[in-house]
């Protein structure tokens, strides 16, 4: 297909708090990250000349095919198309994207409705590990219309729960890659910890702030967003993620002691940019952060009792609730609740 002048065939979703460009793998280009570059208006801060929303969050691709794995129904490769850079990366995974590949999948045929909700196993190719998503299909077709509400979007949708499993380490090879709880690193005590995202974990008055702050201050702050750097930059090696200098993440996230009631609240940079919210399997590490027997979110956070922890993690538009399973004092798995709504289907052109 000459993408130039046929275009590819697009859904345009929305994922939790993101939204970007759903692609079959067999509909996309030799040139894919050529053309993602061109359909997102990419490098330019505004995106004026492609479809991004000139922020990191509505800069985003999923790539789907069928799986060929026993038990899997497709596999997922998310790409972080940069804003105002002409780079295109699969080195992290994304949970919000993730929420809107159900629907994608059974829209496209790819997985059968199997009833009034259908259960879409999903493997995640940027980490290697699988979820289970819920999607529902009343009367056989995909719905986006119902009553969940989740904080960072305006109104209500159909739920998406999705379930995940044996993600510690997904990125960097274990839980903890440094083996250690807390590592201090620019005179910061910091937990690098990956339980589907890659995150360093600092308490925010360690940083010089009081965790409460708007993003749009966080981001004025040249101080911190140095600090922050500099931290980074030195954390991705010790995460076994090489240099990061050119990379999304790790994720560098802010904790401080929840005011709304929850467990924690957070404050995060994706990595340059402070999150009006909080990524799903960033909130996924903070959580099991919180549930480590030392460090900077263990210090601050309320621990609800039982094996079944409901974890609400703060953020600046709210907050996203985390369900921890635990077993022999660690965690095993996680849930989550997410929602999703197609915004268009057709085509998207690169040149």
């Amino acid at each position: 297909m000459n993408a130039s002048e046929n275009g590819v065939r697009c859904m345009w979703m929305r994922g939790g708090t993101s939204k970007g460009g759903y692609f079959l793998a067999e509909d996309l280009p030799a040139d894919r990250d050529g053309f993602l570059l061109r359909a997102m208006g990419s490098p330019d801060s505004r995106q004026i000349d492609g479809m991004g929303g000139a922020n990191p969050l509505t800069s985003k691709v999923a790539v789907v095919r069928k799986s060929e794995r026993e038990g899997v129904d497709v596999d997922y490769l998310f790409l972080q198309v940069f804003v105002d850079q002409p780079i295109v990366t699969d080195a992290q995974n994304c949970g919000n994207i993730l929420a809107g590949i159900g629907p994608f999948a059974i829209e496209r045929g790819l997985v059968p409705v199997k009833g009034e909700k259908t259960e879409v196993s999903i493997y995640m190719e940027n980490t290697g590990q699988i979820a289970i998503a819920t999607v529902e299909t009343p009367g056989g077709k995909v719905t986006y219309k119902g009553d969940a509400r989740i904080d960072g979007v305006p109104g209500t949708s159909a739920p998406v729960p999705i379930v995940f499993a044996d993600t510690a380490g997904s990125s960097c090879g274990a839980l903890l890659p440094t083996g250690n709880a807390v590592d201090e690193i620019e005179g910061v005590a910091c937990t690098l910890i990956d339980n589907g995202m890659p995150c360093v974990v600092m308490r925010a008055d360690a940083l010089g702030i009081r965790g409460d702050e708007k993003p749009k201050d966080l981001e004025a702050n040249q101080e911190l967003r140095a600090k922050l750097e500099a931290i980074r930059l030195k954390a991705g090696p010790m995460m076994n993620l090489g240099d990061v200098s050119k990379k999304s993440v790790p994720k560098m996230t802010m904790v401080s002691a929840a005011t709304g009631g929850g467990a924690i609240s957070t404050r995060t940079f994706i990595p340059h940019t402070c999150h009006d919210a909080i990524g799903v399997l960033g909130a996924v590490s903070v959580a099991t952060a919180c549930l480590l027997p030392e460090g900077p979110a263990s210090e601050l956070a309320a621990i609800p009792e039982g094996d079944e922890k409901l974890l609400s993690i703060e953020h600046p538009t709210g907050e996203m609730s985390v369900i921890a399973t635990m077993k022999d004092g660690e965690v095993h798995r996680a849930a989550v609740l997410r929602t999703a709504r197609k915004l268009f289907d057709g085509m998207v052109f690169g040149d």
